[in-house]
């Protein structure tokens, strides 16, 4: 293998986290902010790009790279320095799943939506992927810019919600909100279509816009996207009451002294 060869234990049900054992020497790397906790023994470097590629050009050409993604243009890399195994773990930033995806299993090269990356064993790579189509790009709500993960180590993606998994056949297609994407295997076709008719387009509340995905290939789906969450939280914070009705909302705003 190219990459560090690391053992994991997943922690927790709608807020997990992950437990990485290092052997001496290995390392993983991580998105900052994701660390929860670790053995004394590791030490941990901040650092452009992700760790797989030498040479200051190439960290630099790794890092804009992130930047396009909309993520930080650093990474943490812990590395077990001891003469004993350690463990390092870390943390999903909200409710859902973690993902354990194996990348030699998968063609060594896995696409996801932009904010899903958590950790990963040191030498997978973190790029971006361009999606070609026009209207995949300016409508499929991930835009033109999607990650990819490559190598032959493990990495670890998180969802919201819960996570389930579709094995298309091929020729074979799926139809999904554009924002219940986790990740997909690149034999997997990423196209996005119009939902059509007048009433669907005003008063569907879905979107102008669905993913088409056509086998063959796997697909990982999250039940609640974060974008979906926060319009909740936002509409709720608004001091509006939809389900309660016009009168039963505003006295429920009476009592709480709205």
């Amino acid at each position: 293998m190219r990459n560090h060869e690391i053992d994991y234990k997943i922690y927790g049900e709608e807020l997990q986290c992950v437990e990485i054992e290092l052997d001496p020497q290995e390392a993983v790397i991580a998105e900052p902010g994701s660390f929860m906790m670790m053995n004394d023994g590791i030490q941990m470097e901040t650092l452009f790009g992700d760790g797989s590629n030498s040479g200051f050009m190439n960290k630099l050409f790794t890092a804009g790279k992130r930047m396009l993604t909309g993520e930080s243009l650093f990474m943490t890399v812990f590395t077990n320095t001891s003469s004993q195994k350690r463990q390092v773990s870390f943390a999903a930033p909200y409710t859902g799943k973690i993902i354990p995806l194996n990348l030699s299993e998968f063609g060594e090269k896995i696409i996801c939506q932009k904010d899903s990356f958590l950790c990963a064993a040191k030498g997978v790579s973190i790029g971006i992927e361009f999606q070609r189509k026009l209207g995949t790009g300016l409508f499929g709500g991930e835009g033109f810019i999607m990650q990819k993960l490559e190598g032959d180590g493990m990495c670890f993606v998180h969802s919201g919600g819960y996570v389930m998994e579709k094995e298309l056949m091929h020729g074979e297609i799926l139809k999904i909100d554009t924002g219940c994407i986790v990740a997909f295997t690149q034999s997997v076709s990423y196209d996005i279509q119009f939902v059509g008719g007048i009433k669907n387009t005003l008063f569907g509340g879905e979107g102008l816009f669905f993913a088409e995905l056509r086998g063959p290939g796997k697909v990982w789906v999250q039940t609640l996207p974060i974008s979906r969450l926060a319009g909740k939280i936002l509409q709720y914070g608004s001091g509006t009451r939809r389900e309660e009705g016009s009168i039963l909302g505003k006295l429920g705003d009476l009592i709480d002294g709205n």
